[in-house]
This record gives C-alpha cells, sequence and structure tokens, in this order.
C-alpha cells in the first residue's frame, strides 16, 4: 500500500460539483491499494501518518503531528500510483489491488486513520471522477509504503 501525503491548509474533493469530502489543515492523502496489500499495511501506514511530525512547532522546526495541531485529513483512492511505467509510454496497473478489495482497504485505511486522529478523516467517492482543490501548506509532501513499514517491524533495529 502506498501513500501520497501532502501537507495542506485546506483540501477539498467533488464529483459532479458536489462537495464529498474536505479537511481543514492536515493532510491531503493519496492512497494506492496494490495486490497482495491487507489490513496490517493499512493499519500500519494509518498509525506512522497520525504520528508523523511534519507541522511547525512554536520554533518553526517540523516537530508536531496531525494532533498536536488539530488537524484533520481527507483521503482519495488512487490507483494510479500503482503504475508500472517501465516499458513504453503507455503505463499499466496490472499491480492494483481488484477494486473490491481496493475498495475494502481504502474504506479500512479510513476508518483506522478516523480512530486515530482526533478531529477525522473524510473520502472522496472510490471510482469516481473526481475533482480536487487543495492549498498546500510548505510544500511539504512524503511518499509512504506500507512494505517499508512492515520490514522496519520485522528488524526492530532499523529504528533506530
Amino acid at each position: 500500500m502506498q501513500a501520497v501525503l501532502q501537507r495542506v491548509k485546506r483540501a477539498e474533493v467533488s464529483v459532479a460539483g458536489e462537495v464529498k469530502g474536505k479537511c481543514a489543515k492536515g493532510f491531503f492523502i493519496l492512497l494506492g491499494v496494490f495486490q497482495g496489500d491487507g489490513r496490517t499495511d493499512a493499519e500500519l501506514l494509518a498509525q506512522k501518518i497520525s504520528k508523523l511530525r511534519v507541522f511547525e512547532d512554536e520554533n518553526g522546526k517540523m516537530n508536531r503531528s496531525i494532533n498536536d495541531v488539530g488537524g484533520s485529513a481527507l483521503v482519495i483512492s488512487q490507483f494510479t500510483l500503482c503504475a508500472n511505467y517501465e516499458h513504453g509510454n503507455r503505463p499499466d496497473f496490472f499491480a492494483a489491488a481488484h477494486p473490491d478489495e481496493a475498495k475494502a482497504l481504502y474504506e479500512y485505511f479510513s476508518e483506522c486513520l478516523r480512530s486515530l486522529v482526533e478531529h477525522g478523516a473524510e473520502n472522496g467517492v472510490f471510482g469516481a471522477d473526481m475533482q480536487i482543490d487543495a492549498v498546500c501548506d510548505g510544500p511539504v509532501t512524503i511518499v509512504m509504503d506500507s512494505g517499508k513499514l512492515k520490514k522496519n517491524r520485522q528488524n526492530p533495529s532499523a529504528d533506530q
């Protein structure tokens, strides 16, 4: 599972001109679900994101978490994160999880994140043609891969 986080001042997603989800200060998250991903991937990413210290403290250092700043999140499903672009000029998306599986894991990830982020996490509409309006803050953009978090979990000395 892969997540692209952008620190934002605000973000919202619309479908056919109707706002479906939004967040104030916090994270705009694009989430890609790969074949073979499971609930553990969703849990590990949600836990890491909720504790990630990339918001500025009183000294201007990135030292505060989303909960420390009273932030919220907006999560958008993004199968294109699973693109294979190695051959040719048109990517394939064969590595993406089947839509039913991806939707279930996307919803589970969002549920996990909502339970960890005090001011919540909203969603877009899975599989819809969405329009996104976001005001990035910084900009700060981080790509997270649940596979790396699993490796660190298996090898705790890697965290040192």
